[in-house]
């Protein structure tokens, strides 16, 4: 169920609700119909009103239906009436996503992040139904043994949420350190981004020959994946494959996974993955800009890549590369513009190959074993007791050597 405030609003909700469907069939639901409702402005107890309302309990004793999806934000009150005068389960996009999220988390990591979003779209609910009660019996002695069940389960999820943070702040910090040992390594980083679906994990396991799981169902990668691309001798990246986006992303997930988003904002270059199939090419680029706009990576360089090219026409292919000049157009699934892309990417994080002539003492075996780990040596030769290596090494590694330059 969906609400256009307005005639310009319905385009994009209808898109919206597309999306909820989607995201209910990757939930496990079987979706048996939507409705729209073009309002002006959003009704504070039902969100759509209660004529609506009847309208929707029919339509769910005719078709059978056991749970309705809302693609809004509920309140607390909201959730509330509409469970009883519809007498069925109602969730809102945040729960639906949340329950995806909550499946498809695999590492401890993934699991406490789903679990602080979880704690924090909860707490106000459990709040609001206590809020009456916690004024009752004021006085000394009342927070004790005699305090309500709900004032209890508050305590309890305010302190599970300070104990799940301290967790992700100790992954946190066991993330930096492993980033800091890629910053020493001076292997450049370059981090996936874009919507869900777009086909990221596909790119991932073409560029990286990585086993990265891939499916048609939204949010299969919750956790960042990092693996090693090489372009050939002492030219190598780290690419990173990240969470997708979407419309309406909730903000506390967005908060929730601040730790794993941070490979986002520390990344040397953003490939922004599109999915060139897609109706509504635009508005995905723009709910991925949000996002990151929201996390502080906003103005990191970036590359759009149009991805799946095979299956839309290449005349939908040309006018979207034309309106995105400097883009990349690929087929992660048949492979095709691979190589341009690598060679985009390397060029961007100057990783291009310079003929370079340096000159070591003869009794420095550890920079001259420098050399030829960090690039490809053409030749090597000894004059007057020094060195002189010529050598192919990326031009980010060039400034390293200033002081051996022959």
């Amino acid at each position: 169920m969906g609400v256009a405030l307005g005639p310009r609003g319905r385009v994009r909700e209808e898109s919206s609700l597309d999306e909820l469907a989607q995201l209910a069939a990757s939930a496990g639901a079987r979706v048996v119909g939507t409705a729209l409702q073009e309002r002006k402005r959003r009704d504070p107890a039902t969100l759509v009103g209660k004529g609506k309302v009847e309208e929707l309990k029919l339509l769910c004793s005719e078709q059978q239906v056991d749970l309705v999806l809302f693609d809004e934000d509920l309140s607390p009150a909201q959730q509330r009436n509409l469970e009883k005068l519809l007498e069925r389960k109602t969730l809102d996009r945040t729960q639906l996503i949340l329950d995806i999220f909550a499946r498809r988390a695999r590492t401890r990591e993934g699991r406490l992040q789903v679990e602080l979003a979880q704690l924090d779209y909860l707490l106000p609910r459990l709040a609001g139904k206590g809020v009456l009660l916690s004024r009752l019996g004021g006085g000394i002695g009342t927070r004790g043994p005699g305090e309500t069940k709900l004032e209890t389960d508050r305590r309890r999820i305010r302190q599970r949420i300070q104990a799940v943070k301290r967790e992700i702040e100790h992954v946190r910090r066991e993330r930096l350190t492993r980033r800091e040992a890629r910053v020493r390594r001076e292997a450049p980083v370059v981090a996936l981004v874009g919507y869900t679906n777009a086909g990221k994990s596909t790119l991932f396991n073409a560029l990286t020959r990585g086993g990265a799981a891939v499916s048609d169902q939204l949010f299969m990668t919750l956790d960042p994946l990092v693996r090693k691309v090489r372009l050939g001798p002492g030219r190598e990246l780290l690419l990173v494959d990240t969470v997708g986006f979407v419309q309406k992303l909730p903000h506390s997930l967005v908060a929730a996974f601040r730790a794993t988003l941070e490979e986002v904002v520390q990344a040397d270059l953003l490939l922004h993955v599109v999915d060139a199939s897609a109706e509504g090419v635009e508005q995905r680029e723009a709910a991925v800009e949000a996002v990151l706009r929201e996390i502080g990576a906003g103005e990191r360089p970036s590359l759009l890549v149009l991805n799946k090219a095979d299956q839309t026409s290449p005349e939908r292919v040309h006018a979207l590369a034309e309106a995105r000049p400097g883009c990349a157009t690929v087929s992660a699934l048949k492979s095709e513009g691979l190589q341009a892309l690598l060679d985009h990417v390397a060029a961007r994080v100057a990783l291009e190959p310079r003929r370079v002539r340096l000159r070591f003492a003869l009794g420095d075996k550890r920079g001259i074993a420098r050399v030829y780990a960090a690039g490809r040596v053409l030749q090597h030769h000894v004059e007057d007791g020094q060195v002189l290596l010529d050598a192919e090494l990326p031009e980010r590694a060039l400034e390293r050597y200033r002081d051996e330059r022959a």
